[in-house]
């Protein structure tokens, strides 16, 4: 059985005193912008830092929202200090690595993860540039040059940080949602372990102090020295490993993560390439975003407005599948049809975001399911995604492959 590791970088792969490190960051940062009194560059810094964990929504990336709080404090236009900030994290940020070390045995495990052909996630707290987080990994023995990981997060391209659980199941849509199980591996335990129980994987959680694994975590969950892991994932081998995405948190989180992803996925794709199918049967990414806007709007958001109004209503089957030629998807704005989309999943969130844990259990009748809950019902749209997602993200995989 193979498996999805996502897990994290500071005090995981890398020893590195986040009490020393991000002051001493912070302090070279404001000083290499002599044009602002320092305290009010890290005032700034530390505006837009809190506004990316506070973000709990999928429109705009992390990065988006801190550049609005921190250029916006400084008074500056971002392209002003373009050139400035990438010579800092060019020239001054290296110096930091003193501050860290490496971990021998990170670098073993990760050698094991490569050997059994593992995927592989760096998931750190996407609250930094892309740059400062891979010369980390490199001071850490695990440059990105050497150990292929499938994706490495950083507020360029993620919408959800730590500690909330959409951040994991983003990395996972990001992914294409693989088929095989996924795992996280950290040692904080509010930000990385708790977050993953509620999402409905299992964690394991690098400490080694006495305290016992809280409840809520997958059953597989597991907890000790960093040396630990890997017999942990051989234990994991002889087993089933069931992701559990059935409680309101996970559909939540998963429901989050869809318009992110797709988002992401297609960023930076021509209108030609968002209309050009795989194959001739089979969906463009217009036509996945415009089924994924149509069907939350006139099927998924009317459905649980009608149930949570709880009067047991009936719903009936609806095809829509074949919406995608009625409708002419495929002649149709995808980008548009994303924002769309966006739109109205934003609407579905809040409204399930605002459900007390009785609501979720309110009761419809369906006409093939027959009786059910709204959390069935909201499970539903959260496998639907899954496959939509899988779908966007192969087809933009031979998109990029043929090159045409």
């Amino acid at each position: 059985m193979s498996l999805t590791i996502l897990i994290d970088l500071d005090n995981t792969l890398i020893s590195n005193d986040m009490d020393r490190f991000i002051p001493a960051y912070l302090q070279k940062l404001s000083n290499y912008l002599p044009d602002w009194p320092s305290e009010k560059v890290i005032y700034e810094l530390l505006a837009g830092t809190r506004a990316m964990i506070a973000k709990n929504t999928p429109a705009k990336t992390l990065m988006e929202v801190f550049d609005e709080v921190f250029y916006r404090g400084l008074g500056v236009d971002k392209d002003a200090l373009k050139e400035k900030i990438e010579s800092f994290y060019r020239d001054e940020f290296p110096s930091l690595q003193g501050l860290t070390s490496p971990r021998p045995e990170a670098v073993r495990v990760m050698e094991y993860l490569f050997e059994k052909n593992y995927l592989v996630a760096i998931a750190t707290n996407p609250v930094f540039p892309r740059t400062a987080i891979l010369q980390r990994l490199a001071w850490a023995g695990l440059p990105v040059e050497r150990y292929p990981f499938k994706l490495v997060t950083s507020f360029e391209e993620f919408h959800f940080s730590k500690p909330h659980s959409a951040y994991l199941a983003e990395i996972l849509a990001q992914m294409g949602w693989p088929d095989q199980p996924a795992v996280m591996i950290g040692d904080r335990l509010e930000e990385e372990i708790i977050p993953a129980g509620k999402l409905g994987i299992p964690a394991f959680w690098i400490s080694e102090n006495r305290e016992m694994l809280p409840a809520g975590l997958h059953s597989l969950s597991s907890k000790g020295r960093l040396a630990d892991v890997v017999p942990w994932l051989k234990t994991l081998k002889k087993q089933p490993v069931d992701m559990q995405f059935s409680t309101p948190a996970s559909i939540l989180a998963i429901l989050k993560s869809t318009p992110a992803a797709l988002q992401t996925l297609t960023a930076n794709l021509s209108r030609e390439e968002w209309s050009r199918r795989p194959s001739d049967n089979e969906w463009s990414l217009t036509e996945i975003a415009c089924h994924l806007r149509d069907v939350d709007r006139e099927v998924n958001l009317p459905r649980i407005k009608l149930v949570s109004s709880g009067q047991n209503p009936f719903i009936p089957g609806v095809v829509t599948d074949i919406w995608a030629e009625e409708r002419d998807y495929l002649h149709q704005d995808g980008q548009n049809g994303l924002a769309f989309f966006l739109d109205t999943r934003t609407e579905l969130i809040q409204l399930l975001g605002n459900l007390d844990e009785q609501s979720w259990k309110l009761p419809a009748r369906h006409t093939i399911f027959g009786p059910t809950q709204l959390v069935e019902l909201a499970g539903f749209i959260s496998t639907h995604d899954r496959t939509h997602i899988h779908q966007a993200f192969e087809t933009v995989r031979r998109i990029r492959k043929s090159g045409v």
